[in-house]
């Protein structure tokens, strides 16, 4: 995965499915892409793609994490799109449910982090969490969900504040519910309706992403906050 051009370096998780792989189709445009998921058949159409590397790896690995941030020579952006998501109210959660989330949505996200640093310091990179409505608001019957969001919006702030010394840019772009493969999984497993219409276009994140990623030096774009155009009860 070393990187032999000029270009800069993107790294995107949960890049196989949903938002995360229309960040990556966009910002292969101008970027060299390091593609990680677990779905072989997108890994291998991802592969066919100019500019993107896919990577096979369970992020909550914590030797794979170490593996994949090994392999790198520069990073520039890092975008943690992987999650957990799907409505579990308190009383249906188990413990081994409450670490599945808190693994996946803020620790495998935190560590790849930790381990990108001294690459993103040097090259005053990006870190961009994918957040969620739920980051800022409880969401009824959610507390897994919603309190991990709550989690890494957390994560985020207090990292932009430690990290402003070494020019790290730290910001979290919070969509509203979005048609991906995990939505339509999740209203399917609660017996509701499905129009794709009424939610956001994974490519509308995508371009919210290249916002951030595109702002100029003089500024620090620290939460994007993007909602359908009618709001849902």
């Amino acid at each position: 995965m070393a990187n032999s051009s000029d270009r800069p370096v993107a790294v995107v998780t949960g890049a196989t499915s949903g938002m995360g792989w229309e960040i990556t189709l966009d910002l292969a445009r101008d970027h060299d892409v390091i593609a990680v998921g677990r779905s072989t058949s997108a890994l291998a159409e991802l592969d066919r793609l100019p500019n993107v590397s896919p990577h096979s790896a369970d992020i909550t690995d914590p030797a794979a994490r170490t593996e994949l941030i090994a392999a790198l020579g520069r990073v520039d952006v890092i975008v943690h799109a992987a999650a957990l998501g799907g409505a579990i109210a308190l009383e249906d959660a188990s413990h081994e449910r409450w670490l599945e989330y808190l693994e996946l949505d803020v620790v495998a996200p935190a560590e790849l982090t930790r381990l990108c640093l001294p690459l993103l310091r040097e090259a005053q990179g990006t870190v961009i969490f994918i957040g969620s409505g739920a980051s800022t608001r409880a969401v009824p019957g959610s507390a897994v969900y919603t309190a991990s969001k709550h989690a890494l919006r957390g994560l985020a702030d207090v990292l932009r504040i430690d990290e402003a010394k070494n020019g790290i840019r730290v910001a979290t772009v919070a969509p509203g519910p979005t048609d991906t493969p995990m939505l339509r999984a999740s209203r399917a497993a609660a017996g509701a309706d499905y129009h794709p219409d009424d939610y956001i276009r994974p490519t509308s994140v995508a371009r919210a992403v290249r916002f951030v990623v595109d702002s100029t030096p003089d500024v620090h774009i620290t939460d994007v906050a993007v909602r359908p155009r009618r709001e849902l009860s």
